[in-house]
């Protein structure tokens, strides 16, 4: 069965930095494209960053240049660092593969909040 474990997530300062972990199970986590998604108050849930199994990365417009998105093939991880944080920033984060395992629960998520 797999299983999406994210952690790491906290309150942070405007300019802050955290780093997001995702650990998987159950899965050919070295085969897949894996991304993480933020799910605002009241809204739904985006992709931020994506990962393919070789590295490729893709990070749409909404976070691009305050993210980055890496993976540990040998541990079944994945990982998105946040830098100079902003209050938009702040919002629940989700890992999961590209396109989300079919059948799978999404794991809890992690919340991140950047206030001043």
């Amino acid at each position: 069965q797999v299983q999406l474990v994210e952690s790491g997530g906290g309150s942070v300062q405007i300019g802050g930095s955290l780093t997001l972990t995702c650990a998987v199970s159950g899965a050919p986590f070295s085969d897949v494209n894996m991304s993480w998604y933020r799910q605002g108050t009241g809204n739904e849930r985006e992709r931020v960053a994506s990962i393919s199994p070789s590295g490729i990365i893709h990070y749409e417009d909404s976070m691009k240049g305050r993210i980055a998105i890496s993976r540990d093939n040998g541990n079944s991880t994945l990982y998105l660092r946040m830098y100079h944080l902003t209050p938009e920033a702040t919002g629940v984060y989700f890992c999961n593969k590209v396109p989300p395992f079919p059948g799978v629960p999404w794991g809890r998520g992690t919340l991140v909040t950047v206030s001043s």
